[in-house]
């Protein structure tokens, strides 16, 4: 398939090589800064970059919109598409009717949408991601566009669902609570270790055993440890003393602190 990405960011960087590894040809990548555009052309075979939005003589088929949701709206207002275009969001938590509604208003020709989100965080700058086992959620708004969102996602990952705009919402919000917050919570540790001329690598060794430990079980749960989870008080007492003086930190720890008791609650 001939696709163009409106966006150069962070799903880009990754899914652009994923799909030409897969056979695809990306003949444009579009971004606000040709300075991002040219990057990620450069892992790519003969793509082009380009900021302009007006991509009406494009041979492409596939438009991939991986920009930021509050972009959205912006970007589609500006976009001038070729006819029978099939228009295409990466987001986790903007909803395919609300794409459908942005075409219908700025759109000069009829065009198909659909959602193709892979569930995995990405950063720029980093080799690429191998996309075998990302899952890829898969949503669109005609059968034809569906059965092709679903045979492109089937030749990159072995993890491929239909999942709705409301259950995709779902797992977005459960994705910031794993991923998104457990990795502030990482950089809140790693800063009490500097401010007490620690070394963070201390701690790998127990990050790495709580993931496994997590990942295997059946409910994350039932591995649950720590002084809340024991019902150990006196510690608890004296790591909130250790915050007096970072009240936004007591206050996680005390969240945190309850919301694990509640949880095990008799």
């Amino acid at each position: 398939m001939e696709i163009t990405f409106i966006g150069a960011g962070n799903v880009a960087w990754h899914l652009a090589p994923a799909l030409e590894n897969a056979g695809h040809h990306v003949n444009e990548v579009v971004s606000r800064q040709l300075s991002h555009a040219r990057q990620l052309v450069s892992l790519l075979y003969d793509a082009r970059p380009r900021s302009d939005l007006n991509v009406a003589n494009s041979s492409s088929q596939l438009f991939l919109l991986t920009v930021p949701d509050d972009a959205l709206p912006d970007v589609c207002s500006r976009l001038v598409l070729p006819e029978r275009a099939i228009v295409v969001h990466t987001s986790g938590s903007y909803s395919l009717e609300a794409l459908d509604q942005l075409m219908q208003l700025y759109s000069d020709v009829p065009v198909q949408t659909g959602v193709f989100y892979p569930l995995q965080t990405f950063s720029r700058d980093q080799n690429p991601l191998d996309f075998d086992e990302i899952p890829l959620c898969i949503e669109a708004s005609d059968p034809e566009t569906e059965a092709a969102l679903v045979a492109m996602g089937q030749e990159i990952s072995s993890i491929v669902y239909l999942v709705s705009s409301a259950e995709r919402r779902v797992l977005h919000l459960s994705a910031v609570f794993a991923c998104n917050f457990t990795n502030h919570l990482l950089a809140i540790a790693n800063d009490l270790t500097d401010a007490h001329d620690l070394e963070f690598d201390l701690l790998r060794p127990l990050i790495r055993e709580t993931f496994r430990k997590a990942l295997a079980a059946t409910n994350p749960a039932d591995v649950q440890t720590g002084p809340a989870r024991r019902g150990d008080q006196k510690t608890i007492s004296t790591h909130l003393a250790m915050l007096n003086k970072q009240p936004r930190l007591m206050e996680m720890y005390e969240l945190l602190t309850e919301s694990i008791k509640g949880k095990y609650k008799k």
